[in-house]
């Protein structure tokens, strides 16, 4: 059940970098939500590794890794996307 919470957090987290990060992006919004799908798995298991806890479900702590984790994903992307 931890992936999938993750993945809707990943969907919220993904609008919110958008948000936080805004600008063009080379693949548009629905990149840009994937993009925090993945950052949010990833952030959440980068934190599980770390030891700052499971996933339990929706709360306050997941969706700020979810979020940190999104943000940075989407910076690295626009930094490799855009040297073409």
């Amino acid at each position: 059940m931890g992936i999938i919470t993750w993945i809707i957090i990943g969907l919220i987290a993904g609008a919110i970098a958008k948000a936080i990060h805004p600008g063009k992006d080379p693949g548009g919004f629905i990149v840009t939500i994937i993009i925090g799908i993945v950052g949010a798995v990833v952030g959440g298991w980068i934190s599980s590794m770390l030891g700052y806890g499971t996933v339990d479900g929706f709360n306050i702590g997941s969706l700020f890794v979810a979020i940190v984790g999104a943000v940075l994903l989407l910076f690295i992307y626009r930094k490799f996307a855009t040297r073409s």
